[in-house]
């Protein structure tokens, strides 16, 4: 570490609610998000990945150098959005590590990224038992990562009592970061009296130390809470210089002791909240760098070169974003979004329901517990283990690391069945966890996507606890339904949280019949091997045909569905009658042999009158055999039926999209008189070359290969005739463009057809009126830049140069000034 005994860290918790649908185990599409899949999607892209290549520019606004800030800032990550960027957002999750890699040779082997309890919990209302969980999955999701033990945790909402920090320091935690708010009273560690800390008072500069023994402690950061502010909310970030005045100015000048400005806010002020607030940081923290008398450091090294001199009591029950300690979490305590006559007095029967349905299952599951495990809580704390290895596509090697927990924690051997029960009984223990996620509580009003979330995993709960204990299952819901009740909505339509579980928890609900109709369904758009898997389900088909006549199709089949979590698993047959775009029924059944004979002879039957075409006999034959068909694309999960219906649309909306482009050529010129004279347009006309246009421009975007003319016709044409362009989704479809001409040219190993084909693009790209993002497409150019000498060496010599030459023409065309770039 520096001589200089001022020091600077910026730290971002970064996280997200859960948004998963706890019967799939995936992100299904949320509209609001557009034109991304879903917000976890959106906020990646302007956020999570961005802070993984942050970009400093010139006056000419022109790149001149990309640096990842994970390698600068302190952060930390929730442990549930992470295991969403491994699969879904892995380029960003990747730079993530390498920053905190980078982290660890900056710092003195300290990492900048702090672990944090597992789902959000607030730990001053949970349960001893759900503490330790939380803390111990979130270290072993930290560890699982990064490969090594955190140093500091992230407490959700930095909501603490003296339990919580107790339970922090037994797991071998050092250091936590708090509100300047939650500090009580302050004294020297020689002794002395205590000083009260009122009003945020505490001296932010340095830690302090929560002691419970002579060998037992934790070390806490109190952050500065005006400059935090001002991040969040004061538009700190408008100016990069700016900002890292702004961090000195709270260090004492003068001063011998060793001084530590320090801010945190979320993580998504950075790109998200505040646009470009990433490129702030990056350049606030490159002049703080270049300072001779500011170090930049991180929490672990501060804490190790300084420990603290000075020793805290905390404010019990406190946290960062309520006034009132953890009331929000709890009460009608008066911090909500700011809805105009709004109450939350929803909260405390929110959490009274979710209290009581937990304390309920813990006896439940103790005693069937006692019959499968060693000791079920245990079990519990170590089953990260299956989470953290878990994903969407089962393997044999996860089927082998099941075996091995349950060896390792249960009582005994146990039969298929026991084994069924042993893990519906751990995801049960999950769910539990996941309902009490903090977000549920957070906003205006129970009706929030963010409550219905956690009520979806208390719903998960309940559906595992019938299954496991069906004789009280009933009951255990209809008391949970009960209290929520008395949980009453701000929005009389919405009724109370028993009406908002009912009609909006009610309809995610999965079941293994149900997996198999979507597979069903799907099966007549889509072609699955025999052996595949749908979300957290594997999927083996036994037999399957499809006969036609005319547009109509039936398609007759058998399948084995598994949960891949829990291996609950059964075999059903299903029928699809198919009389082309939405009409669509479907019937499904368990199956067992004793139907299989009956099955055979509807599927013999059914064969020869869809020969003849007698599809009213096949509808007979169908409500005989199955009992009732009473499936339809409704059916099918939320992403997949959006998918069919596109596929069913595309003909429809191709016809409408001719009509409405011939109904403007036809009368175009009428169109260019009236707007060249100032006249008003008629609107069927206007809303016609607006369709036309725009449709025509995104075709030509995404014709492959790109065309040119056909692009700047319709470009001339939207200007001539004053057509207001869809600029959000042609930036978007230009920007994945341009981003898979970009992995194509690094995927070839940077052939000269591949540059030439990339560079075209980006010139007519530059022609568009309007904005695009590139980012994607110069982080890929900057990545073949640092590995320019092996794209190089794939070349021949008298290529070389000329392939040098359209690469830095192809650089300029993405607004990087190749000339003065700075490569790290």
């Amino acid at each position: 570490m520096a001589s200089s005994k001022r020091y600077v860290t910026v730290h971002g918790h970064f996280y997200q609610p859960p948004r998963e649908n706890p019967w799939l185990e995936a992100v299904e599409t949320q509209d609001s998000a557009a034109p991304y899949h879903d917000w976890n999607d959106r906020i990646c892209s302007e956020c999570y990945a961005t802070n993984g290549a942050a970009r400093l520019v010139n006056h000419k606004n022109l790149i001149v150098r990309i640096v990842n800030n994970y390698a600068h800032m302190s952060f930390n990550f929730g442990p549930t959005l992470l295991s969403w960027m491994e699969e879904l957002a892995p380029r960003a999750y990747q730079r993530m590590l390498e920053g905190e890699a980078s982290s660890r040779k900056r710092y003195s082997g300290h990492s900048s990224a702090l672990a944090q309890v597992y789902n959000h919990i607030i730990l001053p209302l949970a349960n001893e038992r759900d503490k330790r969980t939380q803390i111990r999955w979130g270290i072993a999701d930290y560890e699982h990562r990064l490969g090594i033990k955190p140093e500091g945790m992230w407490l959700a909402e930095t909501a603490a009592d003296s339990a919580t920090l107790r339970v922090l320091a037994e797991e071998g935690i050092r250091f936590t970061v708090l509100a300047p708010h939650q500090a009580h009273r302050v004294r020297a560690l020689s002794g002395g009296d205590w000083i009260g800390t009122p009003e945020s008072s505490v001296d932010t500069t340095h830690p302090y130390l929560v002691r419970f023994s002579d060998t037992l402690s934790i070390a806490v950061f109190f952050y500065d809470g005006p400059t935090s502010r001002a991040i969040a909310f004061e538009g700190l970030l408008n100016s990069g210089e700016g900002f890292a005045t702004r961090l000195k100015s709270s260090l004492r000048s003068g001063s011998d002791s060793p001084q530590l400005a320090h801010v945190a806010t979320d993580g998504e002020s950075y790109g998200h909240h505040h646009r470009h607030g990433e490129m702030a940081l990056a350049y606030a923290l490159q002049l703080l760098d270049l300072d001779p008398e500011i170090t930049v450091t991180n929490y672990g090294e501060f804490l190790a070169n300084f420990p603290p001199q000075w020793e805290v009591e905390i404010v019990e029950n406190s946290s960062w974003s309520c006034l009132h300690g953890v009331e929000r979490w709890r009460s009608n305590c008066g911090c909500n979004g700011g809805a105009v006559g709004w109450n939350q007095k929803w909260r405390a029967p929110l959490r009274a329901a979710l209290d009581q349905l937990r304390d309920s299952l813990i006896p439940l599951s103790e005693a069937l517990g006692a019959k499968l495990f060693h000791n079920l809580w245990e079990a519990r704390n170590a089953y990260i283990k299956l989470i953290l290895q878990h994903s969407a596509h089962q393997t044999e090697s996860y089927t082998t690391l099941v075996d091995d927990f349950l060896k390792e924690f249960s009582a005994h051997s146990l039969t298929a069945p026991e084994r069924v029960q042993a893990l519906q009984l751990l995801e049960l223990q999950r769910h539990s966890q996941l309902m009490y996620t903090s977000c549920g509580w957070f906003f205006d009003d129970i009706s929030g996507i963010e409550t219905v979330q956690i009520l979806a995993y208390a719903g998960r709960a309940l559906q595992l606890a019938n299954y496991l204990f069906a004789s009280v299952g009933p009951s255990l819901r209809e008391e949970f339904l009960e209290k929520l009740a008395m949980a009453q909505s701000n929005q009389p339509e919405n009724g109370n949280g028993r009406h908002i579980f009912e009609q909006k928890v009610g309809p995610l609900t999965v079941t293994l019949e149900q997996v198999a109709a979507h597979y069903a369904i799907s099966a007549i758009f889509s072609t699955y091997p025999e052996d595949t898997e749908l979300f957290c389900y594997r999927v083996q088909r036994d037999f399957y045909e499809i006969y036609s006549s005319g547009r109509g199709r039936l398609s007759v089949g058998r399948v084995h569905i598994t949960s891949l979590f829990t291996e609950t698993s059964g075999s059903f047959i299903f029928s699809v009658l198919h009389f082309g775009d939405q009409n669509i029924t479907a019937a499904v059944k368990p199956w067992t042999e004793e139907i299989e004979p009956g099955f055979q002879i509807f599927t013999s039957a059914a064969k020869n009158n869809v020969a003849m075409a007698n599809f009213p006999e096949v509808i007979r034959l169908l409500d005989r055999t199955f009992g009732h068909a009473g499936y339809s694309l409704s059916s099918l999960f939320t992403d997949e039926q959006r998918r069919i219906l596109q596929v069913i649309l595309n003909s429809t909306l191709g016809s409408i999209e001719n009509s409405l482009s011939t109904i403007y050529e036809d009368h175009a010129n009428l169109l260019h008189y009236l707007n060249r004279s100032g006249l008003p347009k008629p609107p069927a006309l206007t809303l016609a070359a607006g369709f036309a246009i725009n449709s025509g421009l995104r075709r030509a975007l995404e014709t492959e290969p790109f065309d040119v003319p056909r692009l700047r016709s319709l470009l001339v044409q939207a200007a001539g005739d004053g057509v207001e362009l869809d600029k959000t989704n042609l930036s978007f479809i230009a920007d994945q463009r341009m981003k898979r001409a970009m992995i194509f040219l690094l995927t070839s190993h940077s052939t000269l057809e591949a540059l030439e084909s990339a560079t075209s693009l980006a010139r007519m790209l530059n022609e568009l009126p309007f904005e695009l993002n590139l980012w994607q497409a110069q982080n890929i150019w900057y990545e073949i830049r640092r590995s320019e000498a092996q794209s190089l060496a794939a070349l021949e010599p008298s290529n070389r140069h000329e392939w040098e030459r359209q690469f830095n023409q192809l650089g300029r065309l993405l607004a990087i000034d190749v000339a003065n770039l700075v490569v790290e």
